[in-house]
Order: structure tokens, then sequence, then C-alpha cells
């Protein structure tokens, strides 16, 4: 038995290189909304359900409909009014299916990286040539309706596979070669981006994308309310920002159309916006140039102190 998953090595975060940022920023602040797409009816996955209730689970599907329909447009407003570029987590099925939301970040030029094709369809129980050919079909599917070469990926519903990182890494770089920078959201281990062993020995990044900031985790899961919410989100970039003084640091709001875009939640996050951005040194960016950046400027110099036997470079 693997005594950890083998995907990044131990990195004492106070015997670390500096990290500098462009323009001497603290933090990379970066938001990344998931907009996916759910069925109603999905093919049956032996290891996890997609909805709780039988069949027809219509209060489940109808808020994330929701989500599409109302919420997505709310809070890309307000996204716009911060000045504030999505990275998407995009289910690729939207691309078929709501192409409007897809033509309206595309005039934005946010990005767009893979959530897989539904959010319904589960990487667990997937052949290596399966989840290959999932990965191949969403990063196609990205570039010919946004003319992205996809870069990141946040594994569908976080239904992650001892293989994951290895095929996204092989399949990018059959359609895009080497230089798009490419990095995961499926690892929660850091508050700086960190290389990322692969079987091709690929330069590859993780970037923190934060559960506990997360909306769904916030609402569903932990069962904060809106305020609260709010202050937290302010008090996770305090922290950052501080830390960041001395090496530059990673915050990521990661949310939801159907969670943080109703109508009694939004406030709190327009809150949260408005005192993040407020700050002069933070870089408002997105997760493909946070991942270009670090491995352009730092990937050699941390995979340097990594190797280091007292952890020090």
């Amino acid at each position: 038995m693997k005594a950890d998953p083998g995907f990044y090595d131990y990195w004492p975060y106070d015997k670390r290189p500096k990290l500098n940022w462009p323009g001497g920023a603290r933090v990379a602040f970066w938001v990344a909304p998931n907009i996916e797409f759910y069925e109603l009816d999905p093919p049956a996955n032996p290891h996890r359900k997609a909805w709780p209730q039988p069949y027809p689970a219509i209060p489940g599907y109808s808020i994330r409909d929701y989500g599409n329909r109302v919420g997505h447009a709310r809070q890309m407003s307000v996204l716009d009014r911060y000045g504030i570029r999505g990275s998407i987590s995009l289910s690729t099925a939207l691309c078929d299916h709501h192409p409007e939301i897809i033509a309206q970040c595309a005039e934005r030029d946010w990005e767009f990286f893979s959530h897989g094709i539904y959010n319904t369809r589960y990487t667990y129980g997937m052949s290596e040539t399966q989840e290959r050919d999932m990965i191949h079909d969403a990063m196609v599917s990205i570039k010919q309706h946004t003319g992205q070469d996809c870069a990141g990926y946040l594994a569908p519903a976080l239904s992650h596979s001892e293989l994951t990182l290895d095929l996204f890494a092989e399949v990018g770089t059959e359609l895009a070669g080497d230089s798009a920078g490419f990095y995961t959201c499926d690892l929660f281990h850091d508050d700086q981006p960190t290389p990322i062993n692969l079987r091709s020995g690929k330069r590859f990044a993780s970037i923190p994308y934060s559960l506990e900031m997360n909306d769904t985790i916030a609402y569903v899961v932990n069962k904060i309310e809106p305020r609260r919410y709010g202050q937290m989100l302010k008090e996770n970039f305090d922290r950052l920002y501080q830390e960041g003084a001395d090496s530059g640091t990673v915050m990521c709001i990661p949310t939801h159309n159907y969670q943080v875009s109703c109508p009694h939640r939004l406030k709190a996050f327009e809150e949260a916006l408005e005192y993040i951005t407020g700050h002069s040194d933070v870089w408002v960016t997105t997760g493909r140039e946070i991942a270009r950046y670090f491995i352009d400027n730092h990937y050699d110099t941390a995979q340097a102190s990594i190797a280091a036997p007292s952890g020090e470079y």
C-alpha cells in the first residue's frame, strides 16, 4: 500500500525559495466558476450515484439548470464589475447545450479549462483508454468552440484516478505541444504552485484551488451562512496577503452559478471581491497565467529546492 499518492514530494513551506509574482504582487488571485451540465438520467456508475433521489431527480437538476439560466449572468456581471476574468471549470457538454454561455465568456477573454464532459459521468471505473478518450474529447471540444488550447484540468465531480494527471499532460502535449503551461486543480495540498511528478517527466504544476473557499463546500457541506462565507473569504485573503509579503501566494475562489449567484448569497461574494481587488499589490489573473508564470520563472528553482537534502536551496 502506498503511503501517499506520489503526485508530489514533501516540501516544507518555510524553507522554500522566494516566489515573486509580476509587479511585485503578494497574491495571485483567481476565480474559478464551475459551469457545469448535469444530466437528469445519466448512465449508472456502480461506484457513485449521480443523484440522491430516484429518477426523476427534479430538485437537484432544476437548481443546476437555474445556475445556467439565471445565475451565470448574475455572476458574470459581478466579475465584470471588478475586472476579473473567470477561469471556467467547464463541463464541455455545455458547448452543445448552452453555446450562448460559451460565447459570452469567450467575448470577455475568460479562460476555459476542462472539468470533463458531464458532471454526472465519473472517472471511477474507467480503463486507462476510456479516461484518455474522455480527456481528449473534452480538450478538443474546448479548442473547437473557443479557439483556446486547454491548459488546466479538474476531474468531473472530483472523480480522480491514479492516472488522471499523467493522461491529461500526455493528451495535452499531443494536442497543443509543451507551451500551454499545463496544470491541475485536483490537489488541495498547498497555498503556492508546486511541481507534479508524472510518468512522462513533463513539466506540470498544481495550482491552488481551495475546497475550503469553494461555495458548494461552504454552503452545502459546512452549512455556512452567506455573511460568514464572505468573512471567510476576506480572512483567507488577509492571511495569504500577509504571508505574500515574504513569498507570493495564491488565492482561488471556486464558485458555482447555482450557489454563489442566488440572490441572498451574492452580496457577500461581491463584498469579498471588492475587498480583495481593492489591494493594489494583488495580481488578478487566471489559472492558466499563474501556471505559465510559475513554470517559466520558478519551476526549476522549486525542483532544485525539493531535491536538496535539507529541503533548502
